[in-house]
């Protein structure tokens, strides 16, 4: 049976043994209480790690709900490439909106990034209390729209450590207001949509500073022009984004 219309649960690995499921939590009034599931029905068990059980309700108590394993494949709503989102941070609650498309669209992890334009300036203690929020909109988006992983928000870094993060990554763009070539900007992006790993980088609300972008272009990341209206930091990422997500769909 196909996956596409059956309800979609998370479980950590200890909840699998061979054939066999166990639900706890609060997933299991949610099952019984608000979806009203009853044995026979068919859901998706997901590790979080891109493995999906398609499962069988056997018994439901209140505490625990035993499924059976009729099938294990690898979950078909994940990208092929691992993208990773270096975000600048911005202020109020953009950041939480940005997570939370970005997580939709496909991005495999988000990386708030500390930059000169920055307006929002996070203490330690502040940056693991966002993380937390953060991490949490994530796990709930994915689980909106169905994907095999629960996506990683880092805690935030500097521009310089991200530069370090994206040294891991097989390809590396940076969409730049001042750049031109829109013809090479999409030759661009057709070869990032080939590689295993991509990361982009998205400047906060002020934008880049130049001398971020320079430093950017020095260390192999490539400049592109996201054509000739300016985008909002909140826009821009879910742009280019979204058009990787077209190119590499199956």
């Amino acid at each position: 049976m196909r996956g596409k219309n059956m309800y979609r649960f998370y479980v950590s690995k200890e909840q699998i043994a061979a054939d066999k499921i166990y639900i706890e939590g609060t997933d299991v009034n949610h099952i019984k209480n608000v979806l009203r599931l009853e044995k026979g029905d068919w859901i998706i068990a997901c590790d979080k790690e891109g493995t999906d059980y398609i499962s069988r309700i056997n018994t439901l108590s209140s505490e625990q709900i035993l499924l059976d394993v009729e099938k294990v494949q690898d979950s078909d709503t994940e990208l092929p490439c691992k993208i990773v989102l270096f975000q600048g941070i911005p202020k109020k609650d953009k950041m939480e909106f940005i997570i939370q498309k970005a997580v939709e669209l496909g991005v495999s992890e988000i990386v708030p990034v500390a930059m000169k334009r920055c307006v929002v300036k996070l203490d330690d203690k502040k940056s693991d209390k966002k993380a937390k929020r953060w991490q949490a909109i994530a796990e709930a988006a994915a689980k909106q729209s169905g994907r095999g992983i629960i996506p990683k928000v880092a805690n935030p870094v500097s521009i310089k450590e991200a530069f370090d993060i994206a040294r891991s990554l097989e390809y590396n763009m940076i969409p730049y207001e001042l750049q031109d070539g829109i013809e090479e900007s999409r030759k661009i992006v057709k070869e990032s949509c080939t590689k295993k790993s991509v990361g982009i980088f998205i400047g906060p609300e002020g934008g880049f500073e130049k001398e971020e972008v320079e430093e950017a272009i020095s260390k192999g990341i490539k400049p592109i022009s996201l054509g000739k209206r300016i985008l909002r930091t909140e826009t821009a990422g879910m742009a280019i984004v979204s058009i990787m997500m077209f190119e590499m769909q199956d």
